[in-house]
C-alpha cells in the first residue's frame, strides 16, 4: 500500500514538473566577446574615441594656454585688449564643448557608430535567443548581468492581474 501511494506520488511530481514553466540564462558579455565581428566594431569604436578625445583635450590644452598667457599678460594689456582675449578664451571653450557634444553627445557621431556597428550584432543576438526560446518551449530567457532577454507572451498575466484589481482594458 505505502509502496503505491508513493508510486502515485512520484508520477504526480513527474507531470507537475512536466506543466512547469521552462527558464535560462544566458551570459551576452561572454557570447559578445566570442564574436570576432563585434571585437572588430568595438577596436573601432575604442579607436575613433581615442582620436576624438585626444582632439578635444588639445583645445582645452589650447584655451589652459591662452588663460596662462592672459592671466601673465592682462596688467599690461588695455580694457579692450583683455576682454578680446577674454572672449577669445571662452570661444574657444565653447569649440571643445561643441565638439564634445558632436562626437559624445546623445546624438552625436559615436552614438551613430555605434547604431551602425554595433545593433546589427545585437539584433542577431536577439533574434538567435528568441529562436532559441521558442524552440525549447521556454518561458523567459535572462542575461546574467542585465536582466530580461525574452519573456512568453504566452505567461503574460497583466490582463488578469488589471482584472483582479477591477479595472479593465
Amino acid at each position: 500500500m505505502k509502496k503505491t501511494i508513493l508510486i502515485l506520488l512520484a508520477i504526480i511530481g513527474l507531470q507537475a514538473t512536466t506543466y512547469s514553466q521552462r527558464y535560462a540564462f544566458v551570459d551576452t558579455d561572454y557570447v559578445l566577446r566570442n564574436i570576432p565581428a563585434f571585437q572588430a566594431a568595438q577596436e573601432q569604436l575604442n579607436q575613433l574615441s581615442t582620436r576624438w578625445q585626444a582632439e578635444i583635450e588639445e583645445i582645452y590644452q589650447e584655451v589652459a594656454r591662452m588663460y596662462q598667457n592672459y592671466q601673465t599678460e592682462s596688467v599690461f594689456l588695455s580694457a579692450e585688449m583683455r576682454t578680446s582675449r577674454e572672449e577669445a578664451i571662452i570661444a574657444k571653450e565653447r569649440e571643445a564643448k561643441m565638439l564634445q557634444h558632436k562626437y559624445f553627445g546623445a546624438e552625436g557621431e559615436m552614438a551613430k557608430r555605434q547604431e551602425t556597428l554595433i545593433q546589427p550584432i545585437q539584433e542577431q543576438l536577439s533574434n538567435a535567443i528568441r529562436e532559441i526560446a521558442r524552440e525549447e518551449d521556454l518561458a523567459a530567457v535572462f542575461d546574467k548581468a542585465n536582466g530580461v532577454l525574452y519573456l512568453d507572451p504566452r505567461h503574460d498575466r497583466s490582463d488578469q492581474v488589471l482584472q483582479r484589481l477591477g479595472h479593465r482594458r
